[in-house]
């Protein structure tokens, strides 16, 4: 709703922006009044300069997976990116044999087998409006906003073990409002012409808040004692279903039945990926 008509790069300021300004009592209070707020969840404490590149580089790939994945949901019908984007566990799994040399067992071979044919028939049923993903260049954006996003949450498994989880976000959201700044700045220079004033949205201000909420008990998540990315990522990639829905009542996107069929494999192949990792 929020990149209708509208150019990407405000909307994910002005959302970042007020997601920084939810964030800041707690922080406030953190520094201020530590006693009144230390044992609870929402305590920040503060973040040593040595630590704050770290915060940083999480930022930049969480802008740089925005980027692509916004640009996808602006250009696509949210029941295909929606579907694209739960793809996000295989990739992970992927990622982590890679980087950490893990082996796949039989049962995240059949998710991964069922997850790739429920991508095929996906690619199929969009022909029908006229999306071809071997050369849609907004499949290519969604799914490369997918792949960062993966290697997203790796890194923040890693960030976990070590920051609060109001630390890691507030310093987030700072970062990503100069990145984002930069951006527009470098892309008023070479396109002079074009708008960047989005005009108020409500919806901007909603992304903020389903933002910084869902953040919240994601980060939340991965610093508990044991938690398995696999699962975290698994779980998360379940939102589908909301965007799903949202397509169809709020949008009115055509082609749903084939694409339901799409959904309910891949979601078969989520359950065989989760029993996998249990």
């Amino acid at each position: 709703m929020a990149v209708n008509n509208s150019a990407i790069l405000p909307v994910l300021l002005l959302s970042t922006l007020f997601a920084f300004l939810l964030l800041s009592p707690a922080i406030l209070v953190s520094y201020l009044y530590p006693d009144r707020i230390i044992n609870t969840l929402f305590y920040a404490p503060a973040l040593s300069i040595e630590s704050h590149p770290y915060i940083f580089l999480r930022a930049a790939i969480i802008v740089s997976a925005w980027l692509f994945g916004y640009s996808a949901i602006k250009n696509l019908p949210i029941t295909i990116t929606g579907p694209v984007n739960a793809t996000r566990p295989v990739m992970t799994l992927a990622l982590a044999m890679m980087i950490f040399h893990e082996a796949l067992n039989i049962y995240q071979w059949i998710g991964v087998f069922i997850t790739m044919v429920s991508l095929f028939l996906l690619s199929s049923s969009s022909k029908k409006e006229g999306v071809k993903f071997s050369r849609n260049q907004w499949i290519v954006f969604a799914f490369l906003g997918a792949l960062i996003g993966s290697l997203s949450e790796l890194y923040e498994k890693f960030l976990m073990q070590q920051f609060d989880v109001v630390t890691v976000q507030f310093w987030t959201s700072v970062y990503q409002c100069l990145i984002i700044t930069v951006v527009m700045l470098v892309a008023k220079v070479s396109h002079p012409k074009r708008k960047f004033n989005p005009g108020f949205k409500w919806s901007i201000l909603f992304i903020a808040l389903f933002l910084m909420l869902t953040d919240f008990a994601y980060l939340y998540a991965l610093s508990c004692t044991g938690a398995m990315i696999s699962i975290i990522s698994l779980i998360r990639r379940s939102s589908v279903l909301v965007s799903f829905a949202g397509g169809i009542v709020f949008f009115k996107e055509r082609n749903i039945k084939a694409k339901i069929i799409d959904l309910v494999l891949m979601i078969v192949g989520m359950f065989f990926l989760f029993l996998g990792a249990a």
